[in-house]
């Protein structure tokens, strides 16, 4: 649902123009027709030919210099597809995944829905992926030198109790490959997979994770970072406890938050009552909250990465004045496209100017 050209205004009104027909398909065949083109541009070089250059702000995150704070939230582009093609756009870096040990399909379809009168999008995908060494094939033929995240998760076969052992497979083999990992414990959509979110749970799943990293940093001589991505559904109680144990455990980073099982905001809409994870406008309070919480449990000692619900550039800044470090859009640039990439980084440079404590060295301009 997205389209194949960077954020030029020709590009914008392009977009403009393709959004009715693409909202005229099922949102699935309109994603994978735009991820087919965004990739095929990508590698043509077409992408990159016909877009202005990457709005620059850049910020330090987590030991990486990141050229703007706004990228591609994981799950638009599960295999690394369309990596070129979506970089050229303007995002800052951009997270493919979540991938898998091994291929699966994922949910009957229809597994996505949108609601656009509230401007969200209820899937229940399922993490349905090539398997991850297919997407290290992509990523290894991508020859991409920009900020590369990679969301790892279980095989819906894989038990709860044997999760580890699958995030370990997929955290040995993407190591080299990415800029940093991300650890997605908080889909809906994977039945069991939020239980590993709490307690010792999670302790005992991201210290494990923990030690592997510092074996491979010695192995490989660089060392990546690894997120964990959260979901809104917690209570502040459980917030601060969940960061307490990121924290512990060595990790570097938060995403927050991945999509909500609440209907709030939607009630009554057309496929509300859908089963599975709603993200886009409606979740935008929610995650914001949770990144309050986080901001002020963490007090700075790791950095936040903030998604849910940005379908304008003001609603990026919010997140940032919230204690986020960095920005991720999905649905809010299904609906609004490429320019909400510009319009993002626009409005956390303002953010900045005005007294922000975030770590942009400059304001945005076309490097």
């Amino acid at each position: 649902m997205v389209c194949p050209y960077p954020t030029s205004g020709q590009s914008i009104a392009m977009y403009k123009l393709a959004r009715p027909l693409l909202f005229s398909l099922s949102p699935e065949t309109a994603h994978d027709l735009s991820l087919d083109l965004l990739g095929a541009a990508g590698r043509l070089g077409i992408s990159r030919l016909l877009g202005k250059r990457h709005p620059s702000l850049p910020v330090n995150v987590m030991g990486i210099e990141f050229p703007n704070p706004v990228g591609l939230a994981a799950g638009l582009d599960k295999n690394g597809d369309a990596i070129r093609g979506l970089s050229d756009l303007g995002f800052g870096f951009v997270e493919i995944g979540t991938v898998t040990p091994r291929p699966q399909p994922g949910n009957p379809r229809p597994r996505i829905f949108r609601l656009p009168q509230a401007e969200g999008v209820i899937n229940r995908m399922g993490f349905n992926n090539r398997g991850v060494d297919y997407l290290l094939e992509r990523v290894r033929n991508a020859r991409f030198d920009g900020v590369l995240g990679i969301n790892i998760g279980k095989n819906l076969s894989t038990p709860v109790e044997q999760a580890t052992d699958d995030y370990l497979y997929c955290l040995d083999r993407v190591y080299t490959s990415a800029s940093y990992i991300t650890v997605n414990i908080s889909s809906p959509n994977t039945p069991g997979l939020r239980s590993l979110q709490y307690g010792d749970s999670l302790k005992e799943l991201l210290s494990t994770l923990q030690q592997r990293q510092e074996d491979l940093t010695e192995m490989h001589q660089r060392r990546v970072p690894i997120a964990v991505k959260i979901a809104p559904d917690m209570t502040d109680e459980e917030i601060v406890q969940v960061a307490e144990i990121v924290v512990d455990c060595g990790m570097d980073g938060i995403i927050a938050t991945n999509t909500t099982l609440s209907r709030e905001g939607v009630e009554g809409l057309q496929h509300a009552d859908e089963a599975g994870g709603l993200s886009g406008a409606p979740v935008r309070a929610q995650s914001t909250h949770v990144v309050r919480v986080l901001a002020e449990t963490l007090q700075g000692r790791l950095p936040i990465i903030a998604v849910g619900g940005i379908t304008e550039g003001r609603h990026a800044a919010e997140k940032i004045e919230a204690g986020a470090s960095l920005v991720q859009i999905y649905s809010g640039f299904l609906y609004k496209g490429p320019a909400l990439i510009r319009q993002s980084v626009d409005a956390i440079a303002g953010t900045n100017r005005s007294g922000n404590t975030a770590e942009a060295t400059s304001v945005a301009t076309d490097d």
